[in-house]
């Protein structure tokens, strides 16, 4: 074919070998899939690792932790790769409680996270000598001794030990916790000391506080504290020693020589309330009952004022038991009595004597006369008869509503409200006692002797102590104080801190106020004497304080509250258990609420409706300090004498709980101001 010619190519017809075969795929192989694969994880890994942040979790714990974080999360050494959001975490150690929370990721490239564990309870045993202690943790009571494994919180704790007779014990300890168990051996201090006793003659019983606790010679175990202890022996006097012991220091008392036992006399007479003197010396009023020294010859005299002088001579054997009854012969005088109107009924000493005017030959004491009369009040007299000498009395009766004109209310209210309450001893059944305590009174002090008095003239006798509020209407700057952060000053606590002076310088600042006589005399502010005719508020005197304290009906009480000690019940505000830091003696096991002085009138008043003569706080009294003469002689409405350096205070106090302090015999004197005295006021009816 030349170059010049163009040839045309022509298809050829195709003809397949296998018509009914179809056209073949192409595979790819498998190399390249794997090739991708690792392509797209390399792309992913490089997405989260060019997105994660980086995240350190540590804990904080004594044993190696495991933490554990739930999520697409990738662990790099100490560190997690994470992308961003909220993931559970999870850290678990030895000995602590896990922890499980969600942990937040925020955008930063590099995180920290501190988890704190809490370690668990410690296991703590707890051993004392002696056992049977309470044991206490933080204040909380877990048990008493021996105790094993108690759960303890870790940390630092304070354990208290209580066990009765042993000092408690309180030490700080540090609970290491984790579960590991701790064991503390502890031993307890006795609260006690040793006290040997021993008596001649041996054999006598020994009480403590009145409970028996051997028989000498013995060492006996007293606790802490001031505590009385006593030797009893058939035949002997009892001995009795007051003891203040401190735990651990033995106190050794020697050998106690026991007296023999006096005879013991009960002395009555007909009629009653006779001095009774022994031997010369003024010894009481009957009935009373008399220690006499053994084999020895006694003169027993008894007198009484209108009756003739009785003696005998007794002699008694060592602990014999002995009673008497004596009978006084009376000495007459004759009173001739006038009653208008004429027809009324007139009696002596309750009993009926006839009707209208009448002499009577009557014995030479006190008479009680009463004239009545239908239509009429019924009016009372009094009269001691004198053998050789007629007296005269006469006796008006008058309408009801002329006697109440002339009859003494039975209360006064002072300017400043304060109650009183009329005392009129003529219309006692005994206006004439004595005053003091016997030889043989417990905690009798020396100040106390014996002498008989007797009152007539009535009075009026507050009902309440002066309170600080009503003192500062007088004197508007005074402060009564504060003893260890508690307040003496408050508005119903009686006024404390004040002297005598002052006292009676109220007493004056009152009278001129209502207008009445001022009843003591000044002189340039200072109390120099008084009035005993003047009306005028003053102070209680002392033989007017026994009186209302002490007289119920026929006898003479011992203690505000009766004849037991100690009181069985609350009754006055005295040293009790709550006083102890404040007072340092206390009568052990009693409470009344209150550490100082409560508000006046917070315990139950006597049967003449006056309250706190025996606690709350002393009061300063009329009279000037002296110690009386023991004799026979009977005083009438003693006032003391006009002026002296010291006054008698009288009545136990919120500071004073020991048995010699709380009878209402007991006597103090002072004349400047102490935060437990104060005083409450009085005046003469007529």
């Amino acid at each position: 074919m030349s170059n010049g010619e163009r040839q045309s190519i022509q298809p050829a017809a195709f003809e397949p070998l296998n018509p009914q075969a179809a056209p073949a795929k192409t595979r790819i192989p498998l190399s390249r899939w794997l090739l991708f694969v690792l392509v797209a994880v390399f792309l992913v890994a490089l997405w989260f690792l060019l997105t994660a942040r980086s995240l350190e979790v540590t804990a904080v714990a004594e044993e190696e932790a495991s933490i554990t974080l739930s999520g697409f999360v990738l662990p790099f050494g100490d560190r997690f790769l994470l992308r961003s959001g909220t993931y559970p975490l999870r850290v678990t150690a030895p000995g602590y409680h896990p922890y499980e929370g969600d942990i937040e990721v925020t955008g930063d490239a590099t995180q920290r996270q501190e988890v704190i564990l809490q370690p668990l309870p410690g296991r703590l045993a707890v051993a004392t000598t002696p056992e049977a202690a309470t044991l206490s943790v933080d204040g909380e009571v877990l048990g008493v001794t021996p105790l094993s494994d108690l759960p303890v919180e870790a940390g630092s704790r304070v354990l208290r030990l209580e066990l009765p007779r042993y000092l408690p014990r309180e030490q700080t300890i540090e609970v290491t916790g984790r579960d590991i168990q701790q064991r503390l051996d502890l031993s307890l201090d006795p609260a006690w000391a040793e006290v040997t006793v021993s008596s001649a003659p041996a054999g006598a019983a020994i009480l403590v506080d009145g409970v028996p606790v051997g028989a000498s010679p013995a060492i006996v175990e007293i606790l802490q504290g001031e505590h009385e202890l006593t030797l009893e022996l058939p035949g002997f006097a009892s001995e009795l020693r007051t003891l203040s012991i401190e735990p651990g220091i033995a106190v050794d008392l020697g050998s106690v020589v026991l007296t023999p036992a006096t005879g013991v006399l009960s002395l009555s007479s007909t009629p009653s309330g006779a001095n009774v003197s022994v031997d010369g010396e003024f010894a009481g009023q009957t009935p009373l009952e008399l220690e006499l020294a053994p084999n020895k010859d006694h003169r027993i005299s008894l007198s009484r004022a209108g009756y003739r002088r009785a003696s005998e001579t007794l002699r008694m054997e060592a602990g014999a038991s002995l009673e008497r009854t004596l009978t006084l012969k009376p000495l007459l005088g004759d009173v001739l009595v006038k009653v208008s109107p004429a027809d009324a009924e007139l009696l002596v000493n309750g009993k009926p004597v006839g009707r209208g005017s009448q002499t009577l030959a009557l014995p030479a004491v006190l008479q009680r006369l009463e004239a009545r009369l239908e239509g009429y009040e019924s009016a009372k007299r009094s009269v001691t008869p004198r053998p050789g000498l007629e007296q005269l009395v006469e006796i008006q009766l008058l309408t009801p509503q002329a006697a109440r004109k002339a009859r003494l209310t039975p209360t006064i209210t002072t300017a400043l409200g304060q109650t009183l309450t009329l005392m009129n001893p003529l219309d006692s059944p005994r206006n004439e006692f004595s005053m003091g305590a016997s030889r043989r009174d417990p905690g009798r002090r020396a100040n106390e002797v014996l002498h008989p008095v007797r009152l007539e003239r009535p009075f009026y006798f507050q009902n309440q102590e002066v309170t600080n509020a009503q003192f500062r209407q007088f004197q508007a700057s005074h402060n009564s104080g504060q003893i260890e952060g508690n307040s003496l000053n408050r508005e119903h606590q009686p006024v404390a801190q004040i002297s005598w002076q002052q006292a009676a310088s109220f007493c004056n600042w009152l009278s001129r106020r209502e207008g009445l006589t001022p009843f003591y005399q000044e002189q340039q502010g200072i109390i120099i004497g008084f009035d005993p005719s003047a009306l005028g508020y003053r102070l209680p005197t002392e033989a007017e304080w026994a009186w209302v304290a002490r007289i119920q009906g026929e006898t003479l009480q011992r203690f505000t509250w009766g004849d037991d000690f100690p009181p069985k019940d609350v009754a006055e505000n005295i040293a009790d258990n709550s006083s102890a830091y404040v007072t340092g003696r206390v009568l052990n096991g009693y409470n009344d609420g209150y550490v100082v002085s409560a508000p006046v009138g917070s315990f139950k008043a006597n049967e003449r409706g006056i309250f706190d003569l025996g606690g709350n706080v002393s009061e300063w009294i009329h009279d000037v300090y002296i110690i009386p003469a023991s004799s026979g002689v009977v005083t009438t409405d003693p006032l003391g004498a006009q002026r002296g350096d010291n006054y008698v205070i009288r009545g136990a106090s919120w500071a004073l709980g020991r048995l010699p302090e709380l009878r209402l015999s007991y006597r103090d004197y002072g004349q400047a101001g102490r935060d437990d005295v104060g005083f409450r006021i009085a005046r003469y009816a007529e």
